[in-house]
């Protein structure tokens, strides 16, 4: 099955919302401006994202799936809004979910450098 295109239509990543200044097993994020968010939800493919924390600090990650662990989420080191570096970290996804136009993600645990 073709996979639309996996770029966004005006900036080099698609925006990820997220509700907390860190992500932790449980947290969500709403992956925004996908072409299909439904067939990215059953089956998600390599992605750019920004991470928009909830203290308004925005760092890069990339979302990509391996076989041997599902979607992953690596995330580069951000400083937040309070001064707490949070170091590079690939996150499991636990899950993928549409919600309206937009795809929730779940982080699960994270993985071991």
């Amino acid at each position: 099955m073709p996979q639309p295109s996996i770029e966004p239509t005006e900036a080099d990543a698609f925006l990820a919302v997220c509700g907390h200044t860190h992500l932790f097993p449980g947290a969500r994020c709403r992956i925004q401006g996908l072409p299909d968010p439904q067939a990215f939800a059953t089956e998600p493919w390599p992605i750019e994202l920004e991470l928009r924390l909830s203290d308004d600090v925005v760092t890069q990650a990339e979302l990509v799936t391996a076989k041997s662990t599902g979607p992953v989420l690596t995330v580069l080191s951000y400083t937040t809004g309070a001064g707490t570096v949070i170091d590079d970290r690939t996150w499991l996804i636990r899950e993928l979910i549409r919600t309206g136009d937009e795809v929730e993600l779940t982080a699960g645990g994270h993985l071991a450098a």
